[in-house]
């Protein structure tokens, strides 16, 4: 077992990854940029390092910076957390060069699933349906122009190294591709340092359902059941729940042994997600994989009393899964509670958080790195909380969650508090009709 573990992140991901080690006796190095030096993560690591200023491509992003900690501390482990460096194939390879375990899966299996086009090969190869759309990066503006009139319009650009909806754009018509695929790529390039871009068939108002995977280095895989992330705003998820209300016994069924299916052709190690586009007849389509742990991953450990990111820690010291596939009993909900103005178009609003409180009660987890008094940098995601509720039904899990936000009071910034609550309210909502085309006729009041 490892005996200190550097944690390549901050906020709320990074608190969370050192409960776990705190509990299994592992210490643990924070690593912090110049703007986050009062954040709760940093104060509770038993040790701290400050990587750079602000910027992440100075800090959270800068490999020779996080290595240089992880060496000064002794850490024989990094993790990664999500975002940032987690499915970074070059900061695993280092990691693995300098002898410091990288808590995430190897180099090669990054580059088979972290890159979105080279996972839909491999989807393909393991005889899992994807969508019809290009067979790798796109070259040029006409290849790209042949390929749109093929599958036809629409279509959806996306940046393989992408995530949080950026790199991504919906084209309707001809005359939009070019424009909107050089700004994609501008926007792939600035977030990502990659700006290689594919094109998908882009399927109208289907459900986005993922499924939790874990992998050990015995080729031992398993699923943790789905979770549905449907509601969204701008391709960036707003809200997760387990089981998915429109989830059937048999679409569970083929949907986890396809999850499985490609998972084990590349002999994943570790946590991951294999993510589907369901449409309204329950066909399914891979989308892409992400190699490593999710921010939704509560709602998963809350409806089978699992600690994911133990087991994330334990695959990786050695040991052996028992190849159990598993099922919620219970109901579980993720609101993302961000520092935006959800009446000014989700705004970003940073600044000083000058009252707290977080609701209680059975049922109910808040898995935060804020705190009275405590401010949120403009630099970074906006997510400042995450609120799960959970229940033996849905719409027990629903009300539940509406009785949550309203005991949750931050003040000093604006948040998305008020916008969820109106959501847990919406009748659509309730009834589980939720598509990822939900946002686009929601009216906040």
């Amino acid at each position: 077992m490892f005996k200190k573990i550097l944690i390549a992140n901050r906020g709320e991901i990074a608190l969370r990854v050192i409960r776990t080690c705190k509990e299994m006796g592992i210490s643990t190095v924070a690593v912090y940029s110049t703007a986050d030096k009062e954040s709760l993560h940093v104060r509770f690591a038993d040790e701290a390092v400050c990587i750079g200023p602000p910027q992440s491509s100075l800090s959270y992003l800068s490999i020779p910076n996080i290595i240089s900690a992880a060496e000064i501390t002794n850490a024989d482990a990094i993790h990664p957390g999500y975002g940032f460096l987690s499915e970074n194939s070059k900061f695993s390879k280092i990691c693995e060069e300098h002898e410091i375990k990288f808590l995430g899966p190897s180099p090669d299996m990054i580059d088979q699933m972290g890159d979105k086009s080279t996972a839909i090969k491999t989807a393909q190869k393991a005889k899992v349906p994807t969508i019809p759309g290009s067979n790798g990066l796109l070259e040029s503006v006409e290849q790209a122009k042949k390929i749109a009139k093929k599958i036809e319009y629409p279509v959806l650009l996306k940046a393989t190294a992408g995530g949080g909806g950026k790199g991504m754009r919906i084209v309707w018509n001809e005359e939009e591709l070019e424009p909107l695929l050089n700004s994609a790529k501008q926007e792939a390039r600035n977030a990502f340092g990659n700006d290689g871009m594919y094109m998908e068939k882009y399927l109208e108002n289907p459900r986005h359902i993922e499924f939790q995977i874990v992998g050990d280095k015995y080729g031992v895989v398993c699923h943790l059941s789905e979770r549905d992330c449907s509601i969204q705003r701008r391709h960036q998820k707003l809200v997760e729940e387990t089981p998915s209300p429109f989830m059937t016994p048999e679409l569970r069924k083929k949907m986890g042994e396809a999850a499985i299916k490609i998972a084990k052709s590349i002999r994943y190690e570790g946590i991951g997600t294999i993510e589907f586009l369901v449409d309204k007849n329950r066909n399914f389509y891979f989308i892409e994989m992400n190699t490593r742990i999710q921010v939704e991953h509560p709602i998963t450990e809350e409806v089978i009393n699992y600690d994911l990111v133990k087991e994330q820690i334990l695959v990786h010291s050695g040991v052996k899964l028992s190849g159990k596939n598993y099922e919620p009993k219970l109901h579980a909900i993720e609101c993302r509670i961000n520092a935006e103005d959800p009446y000014n178009d989700f705004r970003p609003c940073p600044g000083k958080i000058t009252a707290l409180h977080k609701p209680g009660g059975h049922g109910v987890r808040v898995d935060t790195h804020t705190y009275a008094g405590y401010t949120v940098p403009p630099f970074y995601d906006s997510m400042i909380a995450k609120m799960i509720t959970v229940a033996q039904t849905r719409e027990e899990a629903i009300t539940k969650m509406e009785r949550a936000l309203s005991e949750y009071i931050i003040e000093g910034i604006k948040t998305t508090i008020p916008f969820h609550i109106q959501l847990m309210k919406n009748e659509d909502f309730r009834k589980g009709n939720c598509t990822t085309k939900f946002m686009d006729t929601f009216k906040l009041k």
